[in-house]
């Protein structure tokens, strides 16, 4: 008798430590959301073309421009014996990123060209066995991430590949790209063949390149890299639930991996929602996790004549505003076909990261603002214990020398400026706290104001407005 109540006590015991632990796991996206910030690279063989096609400059972003010239596989296989990035220091770009205070990176393994970065046993058309340089791109990244703790993600363009034969293309239209003769005759084709413009392409089934070259490519990503924190989908152009599933069904192997939500939609909604060359406003915001994607001039992959740049006052804010709002923010970078960096996105780079070096504990592991959106700037927070810390970011420094926060009503325990920790004084108002600055910003673009102040702070709806000229784009 005693052992039965020796033994029942002991599995009890058990079984309650090995539930503690399971509650106990961290949450796969704890990482991510402490993040906030983050680098997308588009690299591939569109870069050697950079934006021009016979002559002729491709509008619209740079990495399309097979599918905006219409260009025959054939042809556009040729670009591939000219890639050959002498240059490329992955070192070098994982410290530019970190350095930025970027804390992941997500880099195209694959895009809609169907060129793979990486030595692929799926198909021939990879860095390995169409480029003079014939070396994985992917594996020193790789490398280079783990060494100084950044994480990494792939892009795979899971549905859409002009190359590999099978794959999905998008009813784009040849005069959307360029002045070509021809037209008319390959709108018409294009029409009549789901988006394709090349007989080459249409050799095999979708079902086929899901499961020659999709499906085999995916696994060789998640397998040959060590840890792989996000695969990031794009474009699910003719996908389906089935195909959907057999991509799933790799991602489910590896249960720390975070995804995207385009993989299919609806049924197959990710981790976090992806919008792109834009910052939701709050009305659109329905608590799940979010990351929005932009590049830093008007195109993803290097094109040779895009130069508007965006400033580095409209990244600082696009970042506080992003991370306001509970989001991410993947800035672009489309390197050169040699290796390079664009001088820009380097000099840009440099900016933000002097920007976060002392501010970024106003963003790292931050919750969105309780007040909703200010005038003159934003708002994040974080629990300290049981009291919260208030950052906000000021932009547009008030000329009465007063920040005016409505709606808070706790206890303020400190007040100072983030930047040299020089004490501010506090009065509380009729509708909310006082806060006293100084008579100019400590920077211009953004200087933060930490408050600490007790217990937990109620959502209000402050005196706010949701069209800051953030410089994100439609």
């Amino acid at each position: 008798m005693k052992k039965n109540i020796l033994f029942i006590a002991i599995s009890t015991l058990l079984v309650f430590n090995l539930s503690a632990q399971t509650s106990a796991k961290p949450d796969r996206m704890e990482w991510w959301r402490e993040a906030r910030f983050g680098m997308f690279i588009h690299w591939g063989v569109y870069a050697v073309p950079a934006g021009v096609y016979k002559g002729q400059k491709i509008q619209r972003i740079g990495e399309w421009i097979m599918n905006r010239g219409k260009i025959p596989v054939a042809e556009y296989q040729q670009f591939a014996k000219q890639f050959n990035p002498v240059k490329y220091d992955p070192y070098a770009w994982v410290k530019m990123a970190k350095d930025a205070g970027m804390k992941y990176i997500v880099i195209t393994a694959k895009h809609h060209d169907g060129f793979a970065l990486f030595d692929s046993k799926a198909s021939k058309w990879d860095m390995v066995d169409a480029t003079p340089y014939h070396k994985d791109l992917l594996k020193p990244l790789a490398e280079a991430c783990r060494k100084q703790g950044i994480k990494l993600g792939f892009y795979y363009s899971q549905a859409q590949d002009w190359n590999n034969p099978g794959g999905a293309a998008s009813r784009k239209v040849a005069s959307e790209g360029w002045a070509n003769p021809d037209s008319a005759a390959i709108d018409a084709y294009t029409a009549a063949h789901d988006g394709h413009w090349d007989p080459a392409q249409e050799t095999k089934t979708m079902a086929q390149y899901i499961d020659d070259v999709a499906v085999p490519q995916v696994k060789e990503l998640l397998t040959n890299y060590g840890d792989v924190s996000i695969l990031w989908w794009d474009t699910p152009t003719g996908m389906t639930d089935e195909f959907a599933e057999k991509l799933d069904a790799e991602v489910k192997l590896h249960p720390n991996l975070i995804t995207n939500d385009r993989l299919k939609r609806p049924n197959f909604p990710g981790d976090f929602k992806t919008p792109e060359q834009r910052i939701p406003n709050l009305s659109e915001l329905d608590g799940k996790d979010w990351e929005t994607c932009m590049t830093m001039n008007e195109t993803w992959g290097y094109k040779s004549w895009a130069n508007n740049w965006k400033s580095e006052e409209t990244l600082v804010h696009n970042l506080v505003d992003i991370a306001s709002k509970g989001g991410n923010y993947l800035i672009n970078v489309g390197p050169k076909a040699d290796g390079t960096f664009p001088q820009e996105s380097i000099d840009l780079l440099k900016g933000m990261g002097k920007w976060m070096k002392v501010n970024g504990e106003a963003i790292y592991d931050t919750k969105a603002s309780p007040f909703g959106l200010f005038t003159w700037g934003r708002c994040t927070q974080k629990a300290s214990g049981k009291n919260t810390i208030l950052y906000f970011s000021v932009f547009n420094w008030p000329a009465d020398g007063q920040l005016v926060i409505q709606g808070l009503k706790n206890k303020v325990l400190s007040a100072s400026l983030l930047a040299n920790k020089a004490p501010l004084k506090t009065q509380a108002g009729n509708d909310g706290l006082v806060i006293k600055l100084p008579v100019k910003a400590i920077d211009p673009m953004a200087t933060v104001v930490k408050v600490v102040v007790q217990g937990k702070v109620q959502n209000s709806a402050a005196s706010a407005t949701d069209k800051m000229k953030t410089g994100a784009l439609d």
